[in-house]
């Protein structure tokens, strides 16, 4: 127990670092920084939605930078394949048999950290090829499967005001990633900062502050975390509310939600709250920490209906909603 709060206080002091550090590059965003931090340590995945230009593949470069991890980066595009992704099976000659034998090139998947640029433009089959890699941390190619490196951590990015060319993400793999993190424009100061800083001296150069190893401890610690009856139930109270078809949910939910949030909501929101305590150095999370990451772990496991997009009511609203109790 003592070595687990000492670990708590370095990640604390990890934490301010990094933050620091990504800070000499990417100007305010502050929550959003918190929500990768958030998803890496709770071996989560983070899918970042917003308009072109705010710096979000940026982020994520500066992030993998940061911690000393392997980075890649798949732009998605409508004429990739699932191989460009996981890899690829080749013929290879050996010259002293002359024995012909297959081999497996490993595709980008096969990092640390993997940037999904853009995964909306890429049709269902080649997005699917990520699935299994962000569930299971493996490639199957053939009848071999290959086991990822740890961690791993996909973050995908994507445009939300062009829906032409586009391949909205299966509600099946919307439920794989942890948070949807909302990428805002600047406040006024932060764009002048952002105007001056990118048009003058040449970007900063980051020292990495934890590695690979130091990073699967962190999570494992997370993991560790004791978690209070009432902090669970609150948690998982919340996420059934969000179905039409549950005793708890209130009018609201049944006149806008067709369909509601699975258990791995539930066990988001723990884990999100647990992280997000051992971030600030508590040794244990409380209903506050749930509240706070259940924007971004609900906002994308809800399917509204007809009567919430008449009325202009989005997922944003119904959950702000829930959270204020209002019936």
């Amino acid at each position: 127990m003592k070595d687990d709060i000492a670990a708590l206080e370095r990640l604390k002091a990890a934490r301010a670092g990094l933050e620091e550090e990504i800070g000499r590059v990417i100007v305010g965003q502050k929550p959003v920084i918190e929500g990768l931090l958030i998803g890496l340590l709770s071996r989560g995945h983070v899918l970042l939605v917003g308009v072109p230009g705010l710096a979000k593949t940026l982020m994520i470069s500066s992030l993998a930078r940061a911690l000393e991890l392997t980075f890649s980066r798949i732009q998605f595009t409508p004429d990739l394949m699932p191989s460009d992704i996981t890899g690829t099976e080749i013929i290879e000659e050996d010259r002293s048999t002359g024995r012909k034998a297959f081999k497996f090139v490993r595709g980008p998947v096969f990092a640390n950290i993997v940037l999904a640029d853009e995964i909306n433009r890429t049709p269902p089959k080649t997005q699917a090829a990520l699935l299994q890699a962000m569930q299971e941390h493996q490639v199957s190619a053939g009848d071999v499967t290959h086991t990822l490196q740890e961690p791993f951590f996909v973050l995908a990015t994507q445009n939300p005001i062009e829906q032409e060319g586009t391949y909205p993400l299966p509600e099946a793999q919307l439920d794989r990633f942890m948070f949807n993190l909302w990428v805002d424009y600047p406040s006024l100061d932060e764009e002048r900062t952002i105007v001056k800083t990118t048009t003058s001296a040449p970007p900063a150069d980051m020292k990495p502050l934890l590695t690979g190893e130091e990073i699967i401890a962190l999570q494992d610690l997370v993991r560790r975390i004791p978690v209070s009856d009432h902090v669970v139930d609150y948690a998982v109270g919340l996420a059934r509310r969000t179905r039409p078809g549950d005793p708890s949910a209130p009018q609201f939910v049944k006149d806008w939600i067709r369909w509601g949030a699975g258990p791995r909501a539930g066990q988001f929101l723990i884990l999100g709250a647990k992280t997000r305590a051992a971030l600030d150095g508590r040794p244990t999370p409380d209903e506050e920490d749930v509240r706070r990451v259940a924007l971004p772990v609900l906002r994308h496991r809800l399917v509204l209906n007809f009567n919430a997009e008449a009325e202009g009511v989005g997922a944003v609203g119904v959950v702000e909603k829930l959270l204020d109790g209002k019936a």
